[in-house]
């Protein structure tokens, strides 16, 4: 199970400062990948209630639940059913080498094939004003990305930025239209 690092934390004031601005407190959220459930634990701070936790790792999933939210073992939307006001996703993103091919580190041999195949399927899974945040790092090659976004009429937006001494995070807010 993924424990919170710099990433998660990123996403995680992404989310808060995000949540913030939403008036509706029961619009429905997604944690997609959810580890240590940081990103839903935070909505839950903000005063959201209606938040399903899902991951491919059981330890994942059932620490999700000990902590009181919906919680669903899946590889990616598989298992999903609902539509979402905002998905939420701290994917695994590093390209694989010799030394990581960890599931909750690693995006598949290029970094970007978790990613890309999240948004073949998140559309589906979007309510019509839906909205996705996003972490990405400069390690991940974004080439295929962006060209499945606009393929598929996303609109990605920077929300935040951080430099670290290896790489840049960013958290994109991913909108339809």
């Amino acid at each position: 199970m993924y424990q919170p690092r710099e990433d998660s934390f990123l996403l995680a004031s992404g989310v808060k400062k995000f949540l913030k601005k939403e008036k509706n407190k029961d619009i429905k959220i997604l944690d997609m990948g959810t580890g240590s459930a940081i990103q839903a634990l935070t909505a839950r701070e903000q005063g959201f209630d209606n938040i399903v936790c899902a991951d491919i790792n059981q330890e994942a999933v059932n620490q999700a639940r000990k902590l009181g939210f919906k919680s669903i073992k899946t590889n990616l939307f598989s298992r999903v059913k609902d539509k979402f006001d905002l998905i939420m996703f701290n994917p695994p993103y590093l390209p694989e080498d010799k030394y990581d091919k960890q599931k909750d580190t690693t995006g598949g041999k290029l970094g970007d094939e978790t990613i890309l195949a999240f948004f073949k399927q998140a559309s589906s899974h979007l309510t019509k004003d839906g909205k996705i945040l996003l972490l990405v790092s400069s390690l991940t090659p974004q080439t295929r990305i962006l060209k499945l976004l606009e393929k598929s009429n996303l609109k990605k937006k920077l929300l935040a930025r951080q430099k670290l001494f290896f790489e840049h995070l960013e958290i994109f807010q991913i909108s339809i239209g």
